[in-house]
């Protein structure tokens, strides 16, 4: 960990701004490798519902999969993020950051495959089409710098831009010019799918359509 950072912001790889609910979805880091990329997710459960445990439940393996009509397809499914961005702005943290949480699936951004190696999986409260809230943007910046404080965390992306054409959170209602403004990273930080006002000549391609909920 960074000798700058505080602390009192992380102890074994847990965030002491979140709250803990501890994921038995995960497992170790290959040896040696850093952490250097943040991929952004979303979820809701069931679709369209916020703010209900289903989530929580989903992640721990505790999900009664008969409630629901949509919870069907997840009987038997052990996934995982580090953290999840409720509507309010609640963090929740699942799995340790030094631990490699199950979220990104196959994947590959900037060489590497297997992001889940070498990445922190942070999913928000939401649907793809619907628009994020101010207090996520928020809490997900806070989160990002705090992490870029105690790891080598420089990149960020999409579920959809690791996973193209298997995934596509989370989707077109997420503002990444307005995390990047939060940030204040440098462009090539983030996935050439957005354009900043300042990049209009960049050439950068629009986000494409998108599903209307993301599992793992």
């Amino acid at each position: 960990m960074n000798e700058h950072c505080p602390a009192t912001a992380w102890r074994h790889g847990w965030w002491q701004s979140a709250r803990l609910v501890p994921s038995p979805n995960f497992g170790p880091r290959p040896a040696g490798m850093p952490i250097t990329l943040v991929v952004v997710h979303s979820i809701s459960l069931p679709p369209g519902q916020y703010g209900g445990p289903e989530i929580e439940q989903f992640f721990t393996n505790r999900l009664d999969t008969t409630a629901h009509p949509y919870f069907a397809q997840l009987q038997g499914v052990e996934v995982s993020a580090h953290f999840v961005i409720r509507r309010t702005g609640e963090v929740l943290q699942f799995v340790s950051v030094l631990d490699r949480a199950w979220h990104a699936g196959r994947s590959h951004w900037l060489g590497l495959d297997n992001c889940n190696h070498h990445s922190v999986g942070i999913e928000l409260e939401g649907l793809e089409h619907h628009p994020f809230e101010p207090a996520q943007y928020s809490a997900l910046a806070a989160l990002m710098l705090s992490l870029q404080q105690a790891w080598p965390v420089h990149q960020v992306a999409g579920h959809e831009h690791i996973a193209p054409g298997r995934k596509e959170d989370p989707g077109q209602a997420f503002d990444w010019t307005r995390l990047r403004a939060l940030l204040r990273w440098p462009t090539s930080a983030f996935p050439p799918v957005f354009q900043a006002p300042s990049d209009a000549s960049s050439g950068a391609a629009p986000s494409r359509p998108d599903s209307l909920e993301s599992t793992l």
